[in-house]
């Protein structure tokens, strides 16, 4: 039946013919006029809601009251498109300062000045004021040419076809492991003739040395598969010259290093000084030396070392040992109170440390040795997650870590989660060698540290994901800020215990 509305209008939209038991019966299907209309009213709801708006909008500002009102948000809405906050940021940093300077004040009047660099010279040197040519750091830092020179040898052996392969991997990981194991049965065999910050940077300096060699070992493996597989290409096609030199371009092509003549000592030395982990034949370089940029950064590293060591012994020192009593006795509130004492000059120590070393430090070296490749660290401090900022904060570090370790383990056919677990099981191993050899123990505490970024890098991300990139990046300080100080604290509580005893903590209970 068709429809009886009178007011409504119907189309018909289709008809169909079906056969029921022999008979056949037609199928009208109908379409309300009404329905399209509230349809088509719909779709164009939007835009005659915004033309209402208009002619609302131009009826209001013509009556004779002077209106002065219009659609806004506020500026603190997120709705808002204001985003210039430099004022509440220099108020954030004065106060900062104020705070601080608070806290500095009230360093000075409990403990007065305890700044004394000649006091460095003395944990440098072992403890004692008489400095000896026959410190065992010395010797070691001298000794690790002999490791250098013998990655150097094996490389020619390859070279001049003395040995195989296989064999020189065996010399090199034996090489590189004693690399590791030197600085560790130094220590405990010559403990007492070891200062903690000689021995500090001895490890450090150990470490450095294996991941170079470790990506000079590495580059010159790839150099000769290429040119095993440049000399199979000229026997079969018997080309004397697979890769003609540009014409145009003669004289570059001449100055350029090519395997295997980078197997020298100078080359060799100059990548062992350079600022980068990673090994080139031809490393970018720039015309000249710039003056006045060396010495900027030559005054920035000598006062930079002053205002460490000076935070280090006016602050840091009497907050670690105040922070050993409480922390031993496990009182979550006076605890948690040193931690958050301790948190702000350990962090300020922190950030003039990273300029120092990352910013003055390398760009002078760079200068010196003409080195054309600064970069460095990345934007870590806008990192939205823990992922981002362990990528962007150390990039000679990570550099390595996915040209010599992540790469490889992809083109081997690893996955991503196992190649991304085995660097941070590298870097946590590394973070516990140079913590545990100086101080003669091992605790763990650096190594679970860095291990519980894995699952900290997916927390980040998932509230960056959730939650917006600003609170991903307010999660990243706060691992900054608290996670440092909370790690010093651990070590330096297992270090008097572990060589002092409980004695010790009874004499500084005494003391409070």
């Amino acid at each position: 039946m068709l429809p009886s509305d009178p007011t409504s209008t119907t189309t018909i939209t289709s008809v169909s013919t079906d056969d029921v038991d022999g008979k056949k019966t037609v199928t009208y299907l109908f379409e309300d006029s009404r329905r399209q209309n509230l349809r088509l009213r719909r779709t164009k709801s939007v835009a005659r809601a915004e033309e209402i708006t208009k002619e609302a909008e131009k009826v209001r500002k013509s009556q004779p009251d002077k209106p002065c009102h219009r659609p806004r948000d506020s500026l603190f809405s997120w709705s808002s498109e204001f985003r210039d906050f430099t004022g509440l940021v220099n108020w954030g940093f004065l106060l900062l300062f104020m705070g601080g300077l608070r806290l500095s004040l009230e360093n000075l009047l409990k403990y007065g000045i305890r700044i004394d660099p000649f006091q460095w010279l003395i944990v440098l040197n072992g403890g004692t004021a008489e400095f000896s040519i026959e410190n065992p750091s010395v010797f070691l830092f001298i000794y690790i040419n002999v490791h250098i020179l013998f990655t150097l040898w094996v490389e020619k052996l390859l070279v001049k076809e003395r040995i195989v392969w296989n064999q020189a991997l065996l010399l090199h990981a034996c090489n590189l492991f004693l690399i590791i194991l030197i600085p560790v049965i130094s220590s405990w065999t010559l403990k007492d003739k070891f200062g903690l910050v000689g021995l500090t940077l001895l490890c450090t300096v150990y470490t450095i040395t294996f991941l170079k060699l470790w990506s000079y070992i590495h580059v010159n493996y790839w150099c000769r598969l290429v040119r095993s597989k440049s000399q199979h290409r000229r026997r079969a096609f018997s080309v004397a010259h697979p890769y003609p030199p540009d014409i145009d371009n003669g004289k570059a092509v001449d100055e350029m290093v090519s395997y295997p003549n980078n197997l020298s000592i100078r080359d060799l030395y100059f990548f062992m000084a350079v600022p980068t982990l990673c090994y080139e034949l031809n490393f970018p370089r720039t015309s000249r030396i710039r003056k006045r940029f060396l010495i900027k950064r030559a005054i920035e590293v000598f006062l930079g070392m002053q205002v460490v060591l000076g935070l280090f012994q006016q602050w840091i020192i009497p907050s670690v040992k105040n922070s050993l009593q409480t922390f031993s006795k496990m009182e979550p509130i006076p605890a948690t109170e040193r931690l958050l004492k301790l948190a702000i000059p350990n962090h300020l120590l922190w950030l003039v440390w990273f300029y120092l070393c990352f910013h003055s430090y390398f760009n002078m070296l760079g200068e010196v040795l003409r080195f054309a490749d600064r970069d460095f660290y990345g934007d870590w401090w806008n990192a939205t997650n823990i992922d981002v900022f362990w990528r962007s904060w150390n990039m000679p570090i990570h550099r390595w870590a996915v040209r010599h370790l992540y790469m490889p383990l992809i083109e081997r056919g690893y996955g991503k989660t196992i190649s991304s677990v085995s660097v941070f099981f590298l870097s946590a191993f590394f973070h516990e060698y140079l913590v545990s050899v100086p101080l003669r123990m091992f605790n763990l505490w650096a190594f679970c540290g860095m291990m519980m970024q894995i699952p900290l890098s997916a927390l980040s991300q998932f509230v960056e994901k959730k939650a917006g990139q600003r609170l991903g990046n307010v999660l990243v300080w706060m691992s900054l800020i608290l996670g440092q100080p909370l790690c010093i604290m651990m070590y330096y509580h297992d270090y008097v215990i572990t060589h002092f005893g409980k004695d010790l903590m009874e004499q500084f209970s005494r003391m409070r």
